[in-house]
């Protein structure tokens, strides 16, 4: 299992920025995905997930609203709009497969991240 993450970088506040994940060694539109971040000095926070076929998605508070996550079946990639972006969003996003939902998703195979900072 393999996730890559692309579309990070620095953005001012109010700014927008969108995330790509492509996912290879599974076969993807069988698994929900999600992305979760990881602010500076805090633990993983879990953000948004989407079901298979992109029927059903869910979002954290702290992003409802201002986030939109989508996925390309054919093309093997998740996405992440950031819209209206805060300070508070500044961490690094992973990519995730969730394997079973509790009252959250559960996650188990994570990309390596890309670095969101938002700052004037």
């Amino acid at each position: 299992v393999q996730l890559v993450e692309s579309g990070g970088g620095m953005v001012q506040p109010g700014g927008s920025l969108r995330l790509s994940c492509v996912g290879s060694g599974f076969t993807w539109r069988l698994y929900d995905m999600g992305w979760v971040r990881q602010a500076p000095g805090e633990g993983p926070e879990w953000a948004s997930a989407i079901k298979t076929g992109g029927t059903y998605t869910y979002y954290s508070d702290a992003v409802k609203g201002r986030f939109t996550i989508s996925r390309d079946d054919a093309k093997n990639t998740l996405y992440l709009q950031m819209n209206n972006q805060k300070q508070e969003d500044t961490a690094v996003y992973y990519c995730a497969r969730v394997y079973t939902w509790g009252k959250l998703p559960q996650y188990d195979f994570w990309g390596l991240g890309t670095q969101v900072t938002v700052s004037s």
